[in-house]
């Protein structure tokens, strides 16, 4: 049943990352916009944090069932840490970070979305794929 409901998160998350990507590439302003909303609030910033962490505990969860298992499962170690880390600065620190950080990326937006695109596409295929053997 955990397994299982790790595995949605994992579909769920495929399934955002290929949002952004066609976001990304059709409506590249409404998409920076909302990258640039990030970080911006304490309570942003936790809602960041605790996806972050749910995400990186489904990856670790799900792993064993997905095609690449020790990938997805650093992956997810990669995502449990990262958050930890990002929990013990302070959130102005990370708005900070985004303030710098995102406008740069943004600047390449059509690499953000193909990006986003395939590792949307790699997360929905390694949890398919996974699961079907």
């Amino acid at each position: 049943m955990v397994e299982t409901l790790a595995l949605s998160m994992v579909v769920l998350t495929g399934l955002y990352f290929m949002a952004l990507g066609v976001a990304s590439l059709l409506f590249p302003l409404r998409a920076s916009r909302f990258l640039m909303g990030f970080a911006g609030s304490p309570s942003l910033h936790y809602l960041e944090l605790f996806i972050r962490f749910v995400v990186g505990g489904a990856l670790l969860l799900g792993a064993p069932r997905m095609l690449f298992p020790g990938a997805f499962r650093m992956f997810g170690w990669v995502l449990v840490i990262t958050t930890g880390v990002l929990l013990l600065i302070p959130w102005r620190w990370h708005r900070r970070f985004a303030e710098r950080a995102v406008p740069s990326a943004t600047r390449y937006l059509s690499l953000v979305g193909l990006s986003s695109l395939a590792l949307g596409g790699l997360l929905l295929t390694a949890v398919l794929r996974g699961t079907a053997s």
